[in-house]
């Protein structure tokens, strides 16, 4: 206790405090309020079907968005959220870690400060319930551990590689944590793909490090990636049973398809300066560029570089975040880049951008202190009004709470298509004829498997009927291993859509050849400021004459 209260009492110390604790609150007020995106819901599905891994992503997601629901017995927003709100705050908990280990202490608190502001990084890591999050966790706690086992360092003496006896200071030796390093390194990876560029990042690192180059020897390394392997074999033990799908899944993504475009890669990387928010993003893609020229330089005139700028625990950072960072933007070129992808590296980045401005600082506090809060006031702002829009509409015109009138027409507001759970679950509740069809139903359909976690959310605690999706379009992801095609043959079904489908006519003449009668028993109108922005749409399907085709777009 009287450590904790010596801690506490210095002021950087207490600002940590204050981004932690602060930046869970405001966290967590965003996850209450925001209506579940399309993905997190669908991953809630996921916790209902656990598996050694699934057709999308690892394991961990099913983990840390089942986490609420089945610690309090509520199906909500906030609580397939709550796993995502603790383990982020344990990332930014390793990132200050490592910060202060590789840099200084003041060094660290600006690290945190930047990662707490980035936009993307509160949401895309510390609010949503993304894959994303636990991969974050552990790759968080993946570069502790390495710095910690790479850095060792006697008494007070930091950055100093472990001496020998003619004093030395270049002789690395390695240790134990090599072995729990493979098992964390394995953890990013049930969690995300991504986990295997950090593997590799970390390799790549040993390999052009000159003092950490003996590692290929070490029998702690091959234990750590023995303890590697096991840890990820329930990947493998998943894709071995379902003829390696996720890894064909993933890797198609990644194939180039037509020609390349210039403007797309330079949209990329525009779209991430403006995810991270621009007084961020683009220091981050100078920083890492800077050391990555440096160092690209130093390779052909070792004099024209100074030894700091390219010391090894810069060089640890490039290796885990440029490869992320540069690789995403250029397969930009040819494919759509979905904003996260690359978003791991750039948090790694921020590691050397909290470093960058200590050395900011020492020629003007004032402006660097100007630059976070007003960074931090600007984003605040503009999540909190994006957050009302969506929930309340104060956007949008016309709204019972519209900010001086409005702007923005319901159908011009892509937002729309999110759907409030409550809403929906109390349209069942109280409408005799949906409540009669749930409990006269096997099962329920909907056309897109994105559409089946809202589904899913807002009526299992309504009654246990399992959730499936008939995508004429042949991509039914993961419900394809969820059930079986023959499963339901000669049962009655609710099918369950939304207003952009409900016009449609293939899909229901596609339907009507599965079933004796599909006809329409209800709708249930979605609202925002008192306005229908949206309109769920539900049938009475009538015997499942045939099994439906399982399938999932590959």
């Amino acid at each position: 206790m009287q450590k904790f209260q010596k801690w506490s009492a210095q002021k950087t110390n207490q600002l940590v405090v204050m981004l932690l604790v602060g930046g869970l609150l405001f966290r967590s007020f965003i996850a209450f309020w925001l209506y579940p995106t399309f993905d997190e819901a669908y991953y809630y599905l996921y916790s209902l079907h656990l598996d050694w891994s699934y057709f999308d992503h690892p394991a961990f997601v099913a983990l840390t968005t089942g986490f609420g629901p089945w610690l309090t017995g509520d199906v909500s927003q906030f609580t397939i959220r709550l796993g995502t709100l603790i383990l982020y705050t344990g990332s930014l908990v390793f990132l200050y870690l490592t910060s202060n280990r590789l840099f200084s202490a003041k060094a660290a608190c600006l690290t945190l400060a930047i990662a707490t502001i980035s936009p993307v990084f509160q949401i895309g890591f510390g609010i949503l319930s993304l894959p994303d999050s636990p991969l974050m966790f552990f790759w968080s706690a993946s570069l502790y551990c390495a710095v910690n086992e790479f850095w060792r360092h006697p008494g007070n003496q930091k950055h100093s590689l472990l001496k020998n006896k003619f004093g030395a200071s270049n002789l690395y030796v390695p240790s134990y944590r090599l072995s729990y390093l493979g098992i964390l390194v394995g953890l990013a990876c049930n969690s995300k793909y991504h986990g295997f560029v950090l593997g590799l990042g970390l390799i790549g690192f040993c390999l052009t490090s000159p003092p950490h180059r003996c590692v290929v020897r070490s029998p702690w390394a091959w234990l750590g990636l023995g303890l590697f392997v096991i840890t990820i074999s329930p990947i493998w033990f998943w894709n071995m049973q379902h003829d390696w799908v996720s890894f064909r899944f993933q890797s198609e993504r990644a194939m180039p398809r037509g020609g390349y475009n210039l403007l797309s890669v330079a949209g990329v990387y525009l779209g991430g300066v403006a995810y991270l928010f621009p007084t961020i993003g683009l220091p981050l893609w100078w920083v890492s560029l800077r050391l990555a020229v440096l160092r690209i330089i130093h390779v052909f005139h070792k004099s024209l570089i100074s030894k700091g700028d390219l010391d090894a625990t810069k060089l640890l950072n490039l290796w885990v975040s440029l490869p992320l960072i540069l690789g995403f933007t250029l397969i930009g070129g040819y494919r759509q880049i979905l904003p996260a992808w690359p978003m791991p590296g750039f948090w790694a980045a921020t590691l050397l951008l909290g470093q960058q401005a200590v050395i900011w600082e020492q020629h003007g506090r004032r402006w660097v202190r100007r630059w976070l809060v007003g960074s931090g006031i600007m984003v605040a702002s503009i999540l909190l009004i994006a957050l009302l829009q969506v929930t309340t509409g104060i956007l949008q015109k016309p709204s019972q709470y519209a900010f001086m009138g409005g702007f923005l027409s319901p159908k011009d507001d892509p937002s729309t298509e999110l759907i409030d759970i409550q809403q929906l679950r109390r349209g069942f509740v109280v409408s005799p004829v949906l409540s009669a069809a749930l409990k006269n139903s096997s099962f329920i359909f909907t056309n897109r498997y994105y559409l089946g976690g809202p589904i899913a959310m807002s009526l299992l605690p309504l009654a246990n009927v399992p959730i499936t999706c008939f995508d004429i379009g042949n991509d039914m992801r993961g419900f394809a291993f969820w059930s079986k095609a023959e499963q339901w043959v000669g049962e009655n079904a609710l099918y369950i859509t939304t207003a952009s489908f409900k016009n449609r006519k293939d899909l229901m003449a596609s339907y009507r050849t599965y079933f004796s009668s599909l006809t329409e028993i209800e709708t249930i109108p979605i609202k925002r400021g008192g306005v229908v922005i949206n309109m769920i749409y539900v049938y009475q399907a009538k015997t499942l004459l045939k099994p439906y085709p399982r399938s999932y777009g590959i």
